[in-house]
């Protein structure tokens, strides 16, 4: 499970580190409280041999074709990587609309013994961009649609079981032209857990549980006990 995470990589930056053209539209960065139903980046494939990759904005929040309204349904933020090409919902993105999300880190909650949602930010431990697995979809009438994507979610590695027992599928640099489609095939062996030394995290103010929160605070570390709750 991912519901929160930050973004703070320039537009520019990020449009440059994956080869893509910006769209004129992309939301506004710094972002230290990025929550589902609003705008986030991603990156689709390119359209045509030879074309530069799209950053475009995307409702994080994927809503399958049969939903009459945008909360037709359960909100769909993630989708399970041991189920994603038998769900109806995500079957069809899994096999042609690939495509990544990045962001600068995400969080996660534990509880304490009072049932106090605490929270925790993980970040890659090299400092880089960290880039989901993600699927979209359009949704809407024809000249009124609206995109909409998920990320992709996979059982923790070991090290990241200490706070949930989930995690997003993190793709390194060498795997995104594959997960596109840019590569030929072989996306579905990309959908496991990331190495145990990839990752690191530390605890954060409980400010962040409100999805109003905001400002770079929100990313920085608390002096807590350890284990995790």
């Amino acid at each position: 499970m991912c519901g929160r995470f930050a973004v703070t990589l320039p537009n520019e930056a990020m449009a440059q580190l994956f080869n893509a053209a910006p769209a004129n539209d992309l939301p506004d960065v710094p972002n230290f409280n990025v929550c589902p139903t609003t705008q986030v980046h991603v990156i689709e494939p390119a359209g045509r041999q030879g074309e530069r990759r799209l950053l475009r904005p995307m409702r994080w929040g994927f809503i399958p074709h049969w939903y009459d309204k945008p909360n037709g349904g359960p909100l769909l933020i993630n989708a399970r990587a041991e189920t994603i090409a038998q769900k109806p919902a995500f079957r069809d993105a899994c096999r042609t609309r690939r495509c990544l999300i990045p962001c600068s880190g995400f969080y996660e909650w534990t509880k304490d013994p009072d049932g106090n949602r605490l929270p925790w930010y993980i970040t890659r431990t090299d400092g880089a961009v960290m880039v989901f697995a993600g699927v979209w979809q359009d949704w809407g009438a024809p000249g009124d649609q609206m995109r909409t994507c998920a990320m992709v979610t996979i059982g923790a590695n070991e090290a990241m079981r200490q706070i949930h027992h989930r995690m997003p599928v993190i793709l390194e640099p060498e795997s995104w032209g594959k997960w596109l489609g840019e590569d030929g095939h072989g996306a579905a062996r990309l959908m496991m857990p990331s190495d145990e030394d990839v990752l690191q995290f530390h605890r954060v103010d409980t400010a962040v549980n409100s999805n109003r929160a905001s400002g770079p605070q929100l990313i920085e570390e608390i002096q807590t006990d350890f284990p995790a709750g």
